[in-house]
């Protein structure tokens, strides 16, 4: 507050530092981004490359001659195609399903009055808390019995419900006024109702932050992959590659293109949402 306050102050008193302090603030920006993007130019200029001139010095940033015929001949190398194709399967129903449960239980927890709300809710986000590590080995058995181990559905069911996911969605829903949900239950509205009728629509912003999550999360996921996932048709993406990195450890610049294909579904998805996602962070700073 008292920095805002100075700032006006020194925006009418001063005009002039007050341009010059903003240019050097976009300068530090533009370099930090710059600084940021520099491993992402190299992975791109590298895999225009061939083998031989990844690692020439001095480097070049633009190549000579751009070998567009790299990102054909991984596919070629071991079997992307069902490595991408496994995991937007998998991407794709544990983000549709996360948001659905995540959703559908936050409001439980925000706008309904039941016995031992705030404990169920406590416990249940206490489990944040515990390690992976420590549930890995009954997952895995639990898995083995009920007949999922190497199956995609095996990831799918690990992941369909999301702690985080909830305590998110709830901060959200408890922004929202109650007395919407009270004039809505008048009106005659179920629960259900309410809840896909008034709380879904005015929480984009927290819908597109919990999809960017979930979808990176588990698009880049390899330890449950790794794990679950033994027949090379169920592999996903990120195990794929590190077979490819095995079996093509001196061809950087194959390496470096498929490393490539691997961030543009993410990245995809980050910028469809990013307007939401920018929205949701700004709002919550706005809340007290």
């Amino acid at each position: 507050m008292e920095t805002a306050v100075h700032s006006r102050e020194i925006r009418k008193d001063n005009p002039t530092l007050h341009k010059i302090l903003r240019s050097i603030i976009w300068i530090l920006l533009i370099l930090l981004t710059a600084f940021t993007l520099i491993p992402f130019v190299w992975m791109i200029s590298s895999s225009l490359k061939l083998d031989r001139e990844v690692f020439a010095f001095p480097m070049r940033w633009i190549p000579e001659t751009f070998h567009w015929e790299n990102y054909s001949l991984i596919w070629q190398k071991v079997p992307l195609v069902t490595y991408f194709k496994n995991t937007a399967f998998i991407a794709i129903v544990v983000t549709l399903l996360q948001t659905l449960t995540s959703s559908f239980a936050a409001y439980a927890f925000a706008k309904l009055n039941f016995r031992g709300r705030d404990v169920l809710f406590l416990c249940y986000i206490g489990t944040i808390a515990v390690p992976w590590q420590a549930y890995m080995l009954p997952q895995f058995i639990m898995m083995r019995s009920i007949g999922l181990y190497d199956t995609l559905w095996a990831m799918v069911v690990l992941q369909a419900f999301s702690a985080f996911g909830v305590f998110l969605m709830r901060q959200f829903y408890r922004s929202i006024p109650t007395e919407l949900c009270e004039a809505a239950r008048l009106d005659g509205l179920s629960e259900y109702g309410i809840w896909a009728r008034i709380m879904l629509p005015l929480s984009k912003a927290a819908i597109a932050t919990l999809v960017i999550f979930t979808f990176v999360n588990t698009w880049n996921d390899y330890m449950g992959p790794m794990i679950y996932l033994t027949r090379d048709i169920n592999k996903t993406v990120q195990v794929g590659l590190r077979r490819f990195i095995q079996e093509n450890s001196s061809d950087y610049h194959l390496i470096m293109a498929a490393s490539l294909c691997s961030l543009l579904p993410v990245s995809v998805v980050f910028l469809c949402l990013q307007r939401y996602f920018i929205e949701g962070i700004a709002t919550s700073g706005l809340k007290g």
